[in-house]
């Protein structure tokens, strides 16, 4: 809840992380193209098409450092393989600026949910934390399977650095599909608000 006012949420959406995910793009541009009263009155609602532009102008997984952003967070990361691999998680905890910007502006945020898109395992992982009737009920919203990512290391993930980093914020991952039907984002995107009211 907004330091300000206790009763205000504030949602955080990510459309693209790896550049090469692009489906993202197309729920913020429905959350974009709401009007006022399909959003809920109580809610802040904070669009970031791409935190990776870079990879999204070269239509590539990683920065243009060649490092996974998603790997690249300081909670737990770790070095993983070597530059020139789809995980390289770069020389160090944060190196990247794309990354560094985005810890400065979540520490000035402070959001309540957030929700970052990724393609394409189509699922969202369970969860047996505090937000574990929140995924669940994004996934009965949405059709997605609760289902775990397989393959992978998952250092330096930007989701649970969120999440471990602000006790208080609701962040996971969203994998669409390769691509999104007609009415698709506009489901998803309608289930991020929808959530968003049942935070813990």
């Amino acid at each position: 809840m907004s330091d300000d006012d206790p009763a205000r949420i504030v949602v955080l959406v990510v459309g693209v992380i790896h550049g090469n995910e692009q489906a993202g793009l197309d729920v913020v541009d429905e959350l974009r193209a709401m009007a006022p009263d399909d959003i809920p009155a109580n809610v802040d609602l904070y669009l970031m098409p791409a935190l990776n532009v870079d990879g999204l102008v070269m239509n590539k997984r990683q920065n243009a450092n060649g490092v996974d952003l998603n790997r690249n967070f300081p909670y737990k990361w770790g070095p993983i393989a070597q530059l020139g691999n789809w995980e390289y998680a770069g020389p160090s905890g944060a190196s990247e600026p794309e990354t560094q910007a985005m810890v400065a502006y979540v520490e000035e945020l402070r959001p309540d949910l957030t929700v970052w898109f990724h393609q394409d395992a189509f699922s969202i992982a369970p969860s047996t934390g505090p937000d574990k009737l929140v995924r669940e009920e994004y996934a009965r919203l949405t059709g997605l399977p609760l289902e775990g990512v397989p393959g992978g290391t998952y250092t330096g993930v930007a989701a649970t650095w969120l999440r471990r980093t602000y006790e208080d914020d609701t962040s996971f991952i969203v994998e669409l599909g390769s691509s999104l039907a007609t009415g698709e984002a506009l489901t998803h995107a309608r289930a991020v608000l929808s959530v968003s009211q049942i935070l813990p």
